[in-house]
């Protein structure tokens, strides 16, 4: 545990995939509570840039760039836009590339942000601070529109029953906080054998809209591959299948295999060319037992990883150079 509250997920296992090299460059896309940031500065002396959209992960690495002076950059945006963010900072090139997709554990202990149903807060969501809030989306959106959220982003069977409630009780009152929001779900959603709280795909769904999450996978993705140097590993744990299908799809066609069309999936790495990249994890890896007990959260983890071919991106920086 770094700090209190923030575990790593598989942090031994994307050490191992990564292996961070003396003089290497580095990119932390989902800084967060920075358990991967701090792994990866302590295992070699490279340098390692660091995003993150919330202001308050920026600021809580302030305290990890001076345990390691002159090697830790952070930056503050969105991973989908890393390819301007790091043009901006003089790199253009990098060894390595990890993402830990979904929330820090900051961000769902914490009832201000309006994360979780498990205590009352503000019904938020915002992993920045700009932009329209979960509860300007559940206020003003049309009741299809709502139901087609939480039917895509959830995968809510309910979802228009859901809908239709929201709406209903926006009549008398908008609804604002997190406990007033999980308790409408709970009255239209029938408790599962699972034990899980029927409020989780709803939260989820709106969750994934605000801060467009599937679109900054896409863009993220994307831009990692473009800088990554030969022999740079690209890294990915995600937590929940919509995630997870289009990190797979992405490595998968990178890698030159076949998968089926994704309206989420980045087309421009599929061709007839010979793949500039190899998947070094045929199937995802998964949390341990014993990392599992210590850390509930790490269950639902997925570790894929896919790494640039020396030759071919060798021989592609040759072509793009020649006059």
């Amino acid at each position: 545990m770094t700090a209190a509250g923030h575990i790593p997920v598989m942090r031994a296992e994307m050490l191992a995939l990564l292996a961070p090299r003396a003089g290497g460059r580095y990119l932390d896309a989902t800084f967060g509570g920075g358990g991967y940031a701090e792994a990866i500065l302590a295992a070699a002396p490279c340098a390692l840039w660091a995003i993150d959209r919330d202001p308050e992960a920026i600021a809580r690495g302030a305290r990890l760039a001076q345990r390691f002076p002159g090697r830790l950059a952070l930056l503050e945006g969105c991973f989908g836009d890393m390819l301007a963010l790091l043009t901006a900072a003089g790199v253009a090139r990098l060894d390595g590339v990890v993402m830990d997709l979904g929330l820090s554990s900051y961000q769902i202990d914490d009832p201000g942000r309006g994360f979780s149903f498990r205590a009352d807060g503000p019904l938020d969501m915002r992993m920045g601070r700009a932009g329209p809030s979960a509860a300007d989306l559940v206020n003003t959106l049309p009741e299809r529109e709502l139901a087609d959220i939480l039917f895509e982003f959830g995968e809510e069977r309910h979802a228009r029953r859901i809908a239709r409630a929201i709406v209903a009780q926006r009549r008398s009152a908008p609804i604002t906080t997190t406990a007033a929001l999980a308790a409408l779900v709970r009255a239209e959603v029938p408790a599962s054998a699972d034990g899980i709280d029927p409020a989780t795909r709803s939260f989820q769904a709106l969750r994934i809209r605000v801060n467009d999450e599937l679109g900054e996978i896409t863009r993220g993705l994307e831009a990692a591959a473009s800088l990554l140097a030969p022999g740079g590993r690209l890294i990915v744990v995600a937590f929940h299948s919509l995630e997870d299908r289009i990190v797979k799809r992405f490595m998968r066609h990178a890698a030159g295999r076949a998968g089926g069309p994704s309206r989420h999936e980045p087309r421009r790495w599929v061709g007839a060319h010979a793949p500039d990249f190899t998947l070094l994890t045929p199937r995802p890896l998964r949390p341990g037992a014993g990392e599992i007990r210590v850390n509930p959260r790490a269950r639902s983890a997925r570790l894929r990883a896919l790494a640039r071919l020396s030759a071919v991106a060798a021989r592609t920086d040759e072509e793009t150079t020649t006059p």
